[in-house]
């Protein structure tokens, strides 16, 4: 791309809007935005702009940018966070955890509200409670709360379907008042939904004193198992109700904020209160911090978790003041729909309060320091050992690639990626063969790795004559390297495939040994060994393993639809009456493909023509994968 960065430098426009920083290689390496794009993007190339270790670095790496001008610095605020979340440029201080809370959901807006499970909240009537950080807590207390309220929880549209269905499970084992049914006035039953807002707001001692008067009943009328059964639940009110309560004047809800650092790590540790109480609390890591200070590293964590958390607390308590304040105040207290703001404790309680999340911060560190250096051997740094035995640099997503079969029939085809030496779940594809009958694991894998680059050449031409997002599309972000479940053959396959479409990008075949494990690399027509104790060893173990698991699972499942189906069934003349006879006759396929056509004719039911044309079905396809290996 021709692009003279002085001269572009000089068109921007004195408005606010976004920038985004581009590498060489077209990868938006640092997403930014300004109140003034004109004076923000030109201090990165300013000799006399004292910029910090990282940007200057990342500054080193610019080949290009680009910008989009926004009506605000508040719409520039909200791009900004999307795009980082979108894109996870390499030298933004990046939120490694993205993670949805529970909430519980009341739906007082109906006539006959219901309380239910939910991750993220919506802006309707509907009344919620959270966030919890555990999943299963939410679901004892909606649990709870039917068998002491008898709450509908079904999607029925109440008061139009009374009467058009007759009552559910619920109904018959106590835990639904069956307003579906008109068994109960609305009256009635709202007063049953308010008796449970009234628990979820931590009013659970009416709840205790009812039941503990039930149970009391049970017990003088003999009833014992129903006793029992009133007992247990009083137990798992005062569990769920046990919540840690904070030593504070008032009950504001809010959120506090406190971080510990070490070399190019961060732990965020984060304290919900709600009602005076501590609901929940979560620890986040930051990776490339570089040498940003605490308050630059709250804020981006700020802009990042918050983006994608739904309930806004009215006031948000962090260990340090943090960059644009009030514009994110304006934002979130937009999102909110009241007022929020930041304040940093200086004395009191408060102040206490921010000094004990640090505390569990610095603890989180500790205790995970080695856990993270671990995962990053087995990651960044396996794909680092495997760039140094294989002699090639930037490799970062690697492509794998298997067949599975029965005896050829329903071949299919499975593409894994790692990137980074981790899974990549989403960018996971399966092939059914369209082309291939019969057992030729090669012209399978000709097949797959035609239809995979052809459609990524297909979309990258499209998105780049369109001018649309590169993130789009699931094929056209090409592997750095190709890594094929076999040895020479699918390797000389893939290389035919790459030569034929005109793209150049290593390939190897992972070899294994008698046992089926993993013994090698074969590249550049040479066996290359690595220590078995090694973690590149073990991360070409796992891609192998994942490409094998990804390719048996697609097969069986599209094999379970036809368990009697086999390859025989692809022969003209062949049905299930000549399938059984041959089965019977010779035990198994590799016996059947071994046979003569005399010994085929001998078998019942086999014609002359048949079992010729059984042996040519066998013998063609041996004669292509011979073919296809040379």
């Amino acid at each position: 791309m021709d692009f003279d960065i002085q001269e572009e430098l000089k068109k921007l426009p004195a408005k606010p809007g976004v920038y985004l920083m581009h590498n060489d290689k077209d990868e938006i390496i640092y997403v930014g935005k300004a109140r003034i794009l004109k004076n923000r993007v030109r201090q990165y190339f300013q000799s006399g702009y004292n910029k910090s270790i990282k940007i200057a670095h990342m500054v080193s790496h610019i080949a290009y940018f680009e910008y989009i001008i926004t009506n605000s610095e508040l719409e520039a605020l909200v791009l900004e966070c999307n795009l980082i979340k979108e894109h996870r440029p390499h030298y933004n201080t990046m939120l490694k955890d993205d993670k949805g809370y529970p909430y519980i959901r009341v739906t007082v807006q109906e006539d006959y509200p219901r309380i239910l499970f939910c991750r993220r909240p919506k802006r309707d009537k509907a009344r919620y409670f959270g966030p919890y950080t555990s999943a299963g807590a939410v679901k004892d207390t909606i649990e709870l709360l039917r068998k002491c309220y008898q709450i509908r929880s079904c999607n029925r549209s109440l008061p139009a379907e009374i009467g058009k269905d007759r009552p559910c499970l619920y109904h018959q084992i106590g835990q639904c008042l069956a307003p579906c049914q008109g068994t109960v006035s609305k009256e009635e039953y709202r007063d049953h939904v308010d008796q449970a807002l009234r628990f979820l707001n931590g009013e659970d001692s009416e709840l205790i004193s009812s039941l503990e008067e039930k149970m009391k009943k049970a017990a003088a009328a003999l009833d014992f198992e129903q006793a029992a059964e009133y007992r247990d639940l009083i137990d798992n009110v005062r569990r769920i109700g046990e919540k840690q309560k904070i030593n504070r004047t008032d009950m504001e809800d809010r959120d506090v904020i406190a971080l510990a650092r070490r070399e190019d790590e961060a732990v965020v540790a984060i304290f919900f209160v709600r009602d005076g109480k501590l609901l929940g609390r979560d620890n986040f890591h930051m990776t490339g911090i570089g040498d940003s200070s605490d308050g630059e590293i709250l804020t981006d964590f700020v802009k990042q978790f918050y983006v994608g958390t739904p309930y806004i607390p009215r006031e948000i308590h962090l260990q340090t003041e943090i960059g644009d304040k009030e514009i994110l105040e304006s934002w979130l207290t937009q999102r909110r729909g009241s007022k929020m703001t930041f304040q940093v404790p200086k004395r009191g309680s408060k102040q206490k309060m921010v000094a004990m999340v640090r505390e569990n911060a610095e603890n989180v560190m500790e205790k995970d320091r080695e856990k993270l250096r671990r995962e990053e051997a087995r990651t960044i740094g396996a794909v680092r050992e495997l760039e140094g035995l294989l002699g090639i640099s930037g490799l970062n997503r690697m492509e794998a690639f298997d067949i599975s079969n029965t005896n050829g029939y329903e071949n299919v085809a499975s593409m894994v990626v790692f990137e980074k030496g981790k899974a990549r779940r989403s960018d996971y594809r399966r092939f059914r063969i369209r082309s291939v009958q019969g057992p030729n694991d090669y012209a399978c894998m000709d097949e797959a790795l035609t239809r995979r680059f052809s459609h990524g050449l297909e979309e990258q031409a499209r998105i780049e004559e369109q001018g649309l997002d590169k993130s789009l599309g699931s094929f056209n972000r090409l592997p750095d390297i190709l890594m094929m479940d076999g040895g020479k053959g699918q390797v000389n396959i893939a290389l035919k495939v790459l030569e034929k479409l005109k793209l150049d990008i290593p390939v190897c075949g992972m070899v294994k040994d008698d046992f089926h494990r993993t013994r090698g690399l074969y590249y550049n027509n040479e066996i290359v060994p690595f220590p078995r104790n090694s973690e590149a060893f073990r991360m070409i173990t796992r891609l192998q393993d994942e490409a094998h698991r990804f390719a048996i699972e697609y097969h069986k499942n599209l094999r379970g639809k036809d368990q009697v189906h086999s390859v025989l069934d692809e022969i003209k003349g062949v049905g299930p009456a000549r399938r059984k006879a041959l089965m019977k006759h010779f035990k198994d396929i590799g016996k059947i493909r071994e046979a003569s056509v005399e010994e085929l004719e001998a078998v019942e039911g086999i014609t002359g023509r048949v079992a010729r044309d059984i042996y040519d079905f066998f013998h063609d396809r041996e004669s292509q994968v011979r073919q296809t290996r040379e």
